[in-house]
């Protein structure tokens, strides 16, 4: 015959149970807690940057190196919304941030968002940009606004909502992609250097503007791989005294030169072009 267990040791077992998950619970909560707090301070550490057109070529190549460099990245893109959540995972679920450069209330909102759900900008990367091949006697206004609203216009916007919020910070860096075409002249793209040639200047103006807090500096790539299909990219190709296409690698490189390099560089504009500028 069984003996029962006395209702008195039944109760102390399950006090004991009790403060034992208890106890666990609030040992994981506190763990959890630990590591929420790990992660935002790691986060906080990294110097945040924000890549407008880095759903892309060579944006998207920019995002993910800097990412694998140790900075926190926000993406910007235009209409490639899946191509931007695949940078999106490649830089560690990086957020990601539509608008239309076009519109300079696109453009405040975006910096809006950006401080909302990223932060303060300590760096700022404007490679978003567009390129037509039009005989100048026939480019349009159309054609003209097209190129020049985002590549030029945009450009100087968006320099100066993230000026405003790296001066918060008490300074920051931009880089400005700009374009062989801005220093070099091509007659069938006589719209495009222009806004590049534009943004080159607006450079070297925002870096006095802008000093001694926040530093601004272009990088002017030439042929890059992604082109090397075209019969005008293959001359150039041939043209290029290092006798080969760049990579989107090489101009993340030069990128990553101005953003962490030292800080008594400004107003410089850095060809990576295998020479060809100087042919």
């Amino acid at each position: 015959m069984s003996e029962s267990i006395p209702p008195s040791l039944v109760e102390q077992l399950e006090k004991s149970a009790d403060v034992s998950l208890t106890s666990i619970a609030q040992q994981l909560q506190s763990a959890l807690e630990r590591l929420r707090k790990q992660a935002a301070e790691s986060s906080a550490a990294k110097p945040r940057v924000l890549v407008t057109g880095a759903a892309k070529r060579i944006g998207r190549t920019i995002a993910i190196e800097l990412f694998r460099r140790g900075f926190s990245v926000a993406i910007h893109y235009g209409k490639s919304e899946r191509a931007a959540r695949e940078v999106s995972d490649a830089c560690g679920g990086a957020p990601i941030f539509q608008a239309d450069l076009e519109h300079v209330a696109d453009i405040r909102r975006l910096f809006a968002e950006v401080r909302e759900r990223f932060g303060l900008l300590n760096a700022l990367v404007n490679n978003a940009a567009r390129f037509t091949k039009v005989n100048p006697l026939d480019v349009t206004e159309d054609d003209w606004d097209f190129i020049h609203s985002v590549n030029l216009k945009a450009t100087f916007f968006c320099c100066q909502e993230g000026a405003r919020q790296m001066l918060e910070l008490g300074g920051g860096r931009i880089v400005n992609i700009s374009s062989l075409g801005g220093i070099r002249p091509w007659a069938d793209h006589a719209h495009y250097c222009a806004s590049k040639a534009g943004v080159i200047m607006l450079t070297k103006a925002l870096a006095k503007a802008f000093a001694p807090k926040i530093t601004v500096n272009s990088v002017a790539p030439g042929v890059i791989a992604f082109d090397e299909g075209t019969a005008e990219a293959r001359r150039m190709i041939e043209a290029t005294p290092m006798r080969r296409s760049g990579t989107p690698e090489e101009i993340a490189d030069a990128v990553y030169f101005f953003l962490t390099g030292p800080e008594f560089v400004t107003g410089q504009v850095l060809a990576v072009d295998g020479g060809l500028n100087d042919r």
